[in-house]
């Protein structure tokens, strides 16, 4: 007999994990960077899943959850080392708020696989505004100080 609570339970599990994607990825794409929509999107949806399959599992037991959260924070790592790229001769580094946001995308994904909506909602509010104000505080704070770059890596905000 098919559970139609269940399904739905997933349903909107994977549905907000791919809505925070999608926001996540649709900034990084409007500042031309290499993660867009499907690569935050994707990562959104797996760490949901991966939650929500190892939840079933062992019926939510924190030891077993906190290995499957340990091991995609850890892979994440090597994604985000894909999208940051160091310039040879300018010794500027690119790449690491797309990077950040890639994981932060994953442990918001895996909040709502793990049916914490409040958290992963409030995670994405702070997340869309720390990336909204980042960069033109950083740029603001530059400018009072008369620093010539944007931060101590890059010529400019990430």
């Amino acid at each position: 007999m098919l559970d139609w609570n269940l399904y739905g339970t997933i349903a909107l599990r994977l549905s907000l994990a791919l809505l925070v994607g999608a926001i996540l990825g649709l900034n990084r794409w409007m500042h031309h960077k290499s993660a867009g929509i499907r690569t935050h999107s994707l990562v959104a949806i797996g760490s949901a899943t991966a939650v929500m399959l190892i939840g079933d599992f062992v019926k939510d037991d924190a030891q077993s959850v906190s290995r499957v959260l340990q091991g995609l924070i850890t892979g994440l790592g090597f994604l985000g080392a894909g999208v940051i790229i160091r310039e040879q001769h300018a010794l500027r580094v690119h790449g690491l708020t797309t990077a950040a946001s890639l994981w932060a995308c994953a442990i918001i994904g895996a909040s709502f696989g793990a049916g914490q909506f409040a958290l992963g909602a409030i995670s994405l509010a702070t997340i869309l505004l720390t990336l909204f104000i980042g960069g033109p505080l950083e740029r603001l704070v530059a400018k009072l100080n008369g620093v010539r770059r944007g931060s101590e890596i890059s010529g400019e905000p990430d």
